[in-house]
């Protein structure tokens, strides 16, 4: 499932690609039909991402939200910007986004950025036709002119009111890049886990708790701090749950950053290099069941948390 720094990296995709310009808005597969026409030939003003949502103004009224879900992805094409910070994970194409003396109407670059789970990004075949033939079940396509984005397989797409927006927003728990005081967020965070008699790790996952972790970052987060995930929150000091959410602002802004999570601390620079480029080094225990703990050599072992893999070191995590 993409996580939050994927969310916020497509919304400042969004924001450098489609943002101040009008869109030409369609459903080519025809599920997002009566939205699309709300929302077609109007100006994107703003988008911007809490946890895993991503939530794009169209003036003051109209709200287009977004969860990505276990498959959801974009997929971009066009003069597509590139984002300045970090790299591309496979195949950065490093081409510049405005070509000196082009026409104003002349094709686009072709250029083709996936942003999901992963994140790719290659050149389109010669001879593309512009604007590119949707590809399998498109729900939503945003066209610029420059750029399209298309989206497929969300778990949500639709319009709200910015009052119903506003209330998907109160429902959702502190996102390290939204908040305005870092420490007074934490103060949330600590107040909503040691409430409750829930596992830990079962609380991270908690969008009204804390928005944007999944799978890999719970697991990772709670390794780097060596907690147990079964933990009941009321058991964990407030000083460890103030230090999970320092952490994951850390790791938040590390993977939108670079595009990558990347959760290994003890990696130096050609260490985490490498990692981005290979999967099966960038974690201490996510994906990782029944291989040594890289840090005592204990097997790792998979459980089942609410219906989701669970991840830990039962030697380092006590």
């Amino acid at each position: 499932m993409p996580e939050g720094h994927t969310v916020h990296r497509v919304a400042r995709q969004l924001t450098l690609d489609l943002v101040g310009r009008p869109l030409a808005v369609s459903s080519p597969q025809g599920r997002f039909a009566a939205g699309a026409a709300r929302l077609d030939g109007r100006t994107m003003t703003r988008a911007s991402a809490v946890g895993k949502q991503l939530f794009c103004a169209f003036g003051d009224d109209d709200v287009l939200r977004v969860h990505l879900g276990l498959y959801g992805a974009w997929d971009l094409y066009g003069d597509v910007s590139p984002l300045g910070d970090g790299e591309r994970v496979r195949g950065s194409l490093g081409a510049p986004r405005v070509r000196p003396g082009a026409a104003m109407d002349a094709q686009p670059s072709t250029r083709r950025l996936r942003m999901g789970e992963d994140e790719t990004e290659h050149a389109a075949d010669d001879g593309l036709e512009w604007p590119p033939p949707p590809l399998g079940q498109v729900r939503v396509r945003l066209d610029s002119g420059s750029v399209v984005a298309d989206l497929r397989g969300p778990s949500a797409c639709e319009v709200l009111t910015a009052d119903e927006a506003a209330l998907v927003r109160a429902r959702l728990g502190p996102d390290p890049q939204e908040v305005e005081d870092l420490d007074a967020a934490g103060d949330v965070v600590v107040e909503r886990v040691t409430r409750r008699n829930v596992p830990v790790g079962q609380l991270l996952m908690d969008q009204a708790v804390v928005a944007g972790i999944g799978n890999i970052y719970r697991a990772e987060l709670l390794f780097r701090a060596r907690l147990d995930p079964w933990t009941p929150g009321r058991r964990v000091p407030p000083d460890t749950v103030r230090a999970l959410w320092r952490d994951w602002a850390v790791l938040l802004a590390d993977g939108i950053r670079d595009g990558v999570m990347l959760t290994r601390e003890d990696l130096d620079a050609a260490g985490r290099a490498q990692a981005r480029h290979d999967p099966t080094a960038r974690h201490w225990v996510y994906g990782r069941g029944g291989l040594p703990c890289r840090v005592c050599g204990t097997p790792v072992v998979v459980e089942e948390m609410a219906a989701r893999k669970l991840y830990r070191c039962p030697a380092c995590q006590v």
